[in-house]
């Protein structure tokens, strides 16, 4: 019998999740949302016979064995919680939560009921990404020392006076919109625990509508826009690794790039996503690329890859229902998730604080 999934959530994401699910076998057979008109319209897109307004009608009566969270970040680790309790399991987009401390608090709940947690940390699903790591894990880079983990934007606050902007619903701006090459870079590290961080955020442009995202949601002019523009840091390990990032929606930078590049004691490398000048991802270019020092010189190396316009989306939410099916290793733990929000904590407080923070 396929693995029967539910989404909550009718917004842009659900095209990926529902593309992924099906790839791997599964039965889409419920869709919820707020907006019942939202609902009934991407219902009839992606084929799933049911929709609902009230998530616990749907846990009651859909028959679905996993769910999948959509929804604006501060309702994350509640409706997340709400389906394992209910018996399913649960893929939830990112950020996990608002805080390490709601992470905490979804993790104990999977534990206690037995089912699976899993966040979508898509980019972890780029070809790229699987090349590298495979690469790492074959011991082809050796130690990985220090790391560089980057996604910046010239021109991309996701609207103004939305959720996105408004700290209560988002949790912050970029540094928490555009995680994913901070839990990259660490997936590469092997995800070491962090010893120290220290940040500072940035609100340059964050009232300026020229420089809005070419994607996004409508401004609201009731609105409330409280969260930051771009954030640096700096995190130390208790492994003696370190990590640098930098992200942003605003910066004044050539162009959109997300990239994560590490040095090993064998090699360095580099996984990289440069945007086109519009900032959309259907102009984007692509590399992956290893440095070594073979007899006695440096030699750089470019890999090919299959190419992947949605950025591992569709193959984040097919190795959900592969792990549940125990076909695939699971692309992510609990427990990842909750050392990254540890770190975006830290980095917020030592942001305000003008102070580096000890997680040790």
């Amino acid at each position: 019998m396929p693995t029967k999934v539910a989404v909550i959530g009718a917004g842009g994401m659900l095209q990926y999740h529902a593309a992924g699910f099906k790839e791997a076998g599964a039965e889409i057979v419920a869709l919820v949302d707020m907006n019942e008109d939202a609902a009934k319209e991407a219902a009839k897109t992606w084929g799933i016979p049911e929709t609902y307004t009230d998530v616990a009608e749907m846990l009651e009566k859909s028959g679905a064995d996993a769910v999948s969270v959509i929804v604006p970040n501060k309702f994350h680790a509640p409706l997340a919680m709400q389906c394992l309790k209910a018996g399913k399991h649960v893929f939830c987009e990112k950020p996990p939560a608002l805080s390490a401390t709601e992470v905490e608090e979804m993790i104990a709940v999977a534990n206690d009921s037995g089912k699976r947690l899993m966040f979508n940390y898509n980019n972890r699903a780029r070809p790229e990404s699987y090349k590298m790591k495979e690469l790492i894990e074959a011991g082809e880079a050796g130690t990985i020392n220090s790391a560089q983990a980057k996604w910046i934007r010239r021109t991309g606050i996701p609207g103004f006076g939305g959720w996105f902007t408004t700290k209560e619903l988002s949790g912050g701006g970029p540094l928490i919109d555009l995680l994913h090459m901070i839990d990259l870079a660490m997936h590469f590290m092997g995800y070491p625990e962090p010893a120290h961080v220290l940040g500072q955020t940035f609100d340059a442009f964050i009232d300026d509508k020229t420089f809005k995202g070419p994607w996004g949601i409508p401004d609201r002019a009731d609105g409330t826009t409280d969260v930051e523009t771009a954030a640096h840091g700096f995190v130390t390990f208790k492994t003696g690794q370190v990590l640098s990032l930098q992200v942003s929606w605003a910066e004044m930078v050539k162009r959109e790039e997300v990239s994560v590049v590490f040095q090993g004691t064998k090699a360095g490398g580099k996984v990289e996503r440069l945007f086109g000048s519009d900032g959309l991802d259907d102009t984007a270019i692509d590399a992956l690329e290893l440095y070594t020092h073979e007899n006695g010189k440096p030699h750089n190396k470019s890999l090919e890859v299959a190419e992947c316009e949605d950025m591992g989306r569709q193959r984040s939410a097919a190795n959900f229902i592969a792990a549940i099916d125990g076909k695939e290793k699971p692309l992510n733990v609990p427990s990842e998730s909750l050392t990254l929000m540890k770190i975006i904590d830290a980095l917020y407080e030592s942001a305000a604080s003008g102070k580096p923070v000890s997680l040790a």
